[in-house]
């Protein structure tokens, strides 16, 4: 007989709440991260002071100060030279409140995490997955800056790839919560999925992780402002120009067309392979939740193509690139769920 969540002692329990709370904040991060990138407003702080720079300017000589600051980037002096303190601050507030949030989901995971150990409530093997996941945050943190830092120098813009380091980091903290949450609520029983079930599951999971970064280039170099049709990339199957980077590889990383493409391939892929998935689960003698799981993939994945073809074809607007942005962590929030219950 399988062990189920009513074997979960309420140590185990509290633990897993914290760690879910914890996963709804990154979740929001997440989210603020992408209106910040979608708004322009990533680079209208440009110093990063963890302790210091949690408390905003709160008058008009620090508000001139900061706006002063921003004006000697190259974003003010090549995209935003009739800027004015108004506008200042409305950019300035979405990415005070993305680091805000940052700074919460530290005290967040640390304080609750050293009133259990000093509590004797962790074991020594979930000591070390948790401190690792602190680690892993404030690494975080410092990825952020380093991404920051590239749009500050020529190129009003920040690195494609340190935005998809940033966003890739971001998931894989997500999800080692999420995990270690429902390792205590689930813990491992006697019986288990058929194996190729379990491997699909975990393909899925990296072919989800593959999206989010293809998806962060895409965002990096704005290639969503491209080939705003659907199904065919403006009357192409194949887009011409897919290859004109040099040399070939830089194509997959820096070329509008050939980011685009592959986006929307691994899209594809999944189209077909997550129904398959679906089908195979329904079918086969595994646990209600994993059926229950592989219902809520399937439906995720259905809006968040939904909703990419509509942030494409009305060339992204905001509030619909944001809801994109959260539905591809609802899509990787289920398959992790999914993978989980099949282990």
């Amino acid at each position: 007989m399988s062990i189920g969540a009513s074997s979960v002692g309420m140590h185990d329990r509290s633990l897993a709440v914290w760690l879910l709370a914890c996963c709804a904040l990154v979740f929001a991060l997440v989210v603020v991260g992408g209106i910040t990138r979608l708004t322009h407003s990533g680079l209208s702080i440009v110093e990063w002071q963890p302790i210091v720079g949690a408390v905003p300017p709160l008058d008009d000589a620090a508000w001139q100060e900061a706006f002063g600051k921003y004006q000697q980037t190259p974003e003010f002096r090549q995209v935003n030279p009739g800027m004015d303190l108004a506008g200042f601050k409305r950019i300035f507030w979405w990415e005070y409140v993305h680091r805000l949030l940052g700074r919460l989901i530290g005290a967040a995971f640390l304080l609750p995490l050293l009133w259990f150990a000093v509590r004797r409530r962790i074991g020594r093997a979930l000591t070390w997955k948790l401190a690792g996941i602190f680690a892993l945050g404030g690494l975080q943190g410092a990825m952020g800056w380093y991404m920051v830092q590239s749009g500050l120098v020529d190129n009003p813009r920040v690195s494609q790839y340190r935005l998809a380091a940033h966003l890739g980091m971001a998931l894989l903290i997500y999800a080692a919560m999420l995990w270690t949450a429902l390792d205590l609520l689930f813990p491992r029983g006697t019986e288990a999925a058929p194996r190729v079930l379990r491997r699909f599951a975990f393909a899925l999971v990296a072919l989800i992780f593959a999206m989010a970064l293809s998806g962060g280039l895409v965002a990096g170099i704005r290639a969503g402002l491209a080939y705003n049709t659907f199904p065919l990339m403006n009357g192409h199957v194949v887009p011409p120009g897919m290859f004109v980077l040099e040399p070939w590889y830089l194509n997959f990383f820096g070329n509008v067309a050939t980011v685009q493409f592959d986006h929307r391939l691994i899209a594809w892929a999944l189209a077909f392979l997550v129904p398959w998935f679906w089908l195979r689960v329904r079918r086969a003698a595994v646990s209600r939740r994993a059926k229950l799981a592989a219902d809520l993939l399937l439906g995720a994945l259905v809006l968040q193509i939904a909703l990419g073809i509509a942030t494409l074809l009305l060339a992204v607007p905001v509030p619909l690139a944001a809801a994109h942005q959260a539905g591809a962590l609802l899509v990787f929030t289920a398959v992790l769920l999914a993978a989980h219950a099949l282990r």
